[in-house]
């Protein structure tokens, strides 16, 4: 009678197809982790920037800091950076002309690349 149990040559079978499927899948959750985190950066940038314009319409100057549009209730709260994970990282653009306010625009403080080659800190 044989005993119960896998053979050396079984385990190593297994093992080998459980490596070979691995190396397929984690190269692609990587990078779906990054697709998923430049998406929610550009919708946290659109969104913030929709913000300011209808901040700049209703009162006709910009805002001085980004928490003005949490307290005047144009946002709910400021969004995290996905790559910095902080929401004090945004790099905020004065307006071209002086005394309309101090928030045109808004960066991400990301200090990396995008996967299309653009830097982060451009979008």
């Amino acid at each position: 009678m044989r005993d119960r149990g896998f053979t050396l040559i079984e385990l190593l079978v297994a093992l080998a197809i459980l490596a070979t499927i691995l190396s397929i899948a984690v190269p692609r959750y990587f990078s779906n982790i990054e697709t998923t985190q430049e998406n929610v950066l550009k919708e946290d940038l659109y969104i913030m920037r929709d913000s300011i314009d209808h901040f700049y319409s209703d009162k006709g100057v910009y805002p001085t800091l980004l928490a003005d549009l949490v307290t005047q209730n144009y946002l709910r709260s400021l969004p995290v950076d996905p790559f910095t994970q902080s929401s004090a990282s945004w790099i905020v653009v004065a307006p071209a002309q002086s005394g309309i306010g101090a928030i045109y625009d808004v960066h991400s403080g990301a200090p990396g690349q995008a996967q299309d080659g653009t830097w982060l800190k451009t979008w």
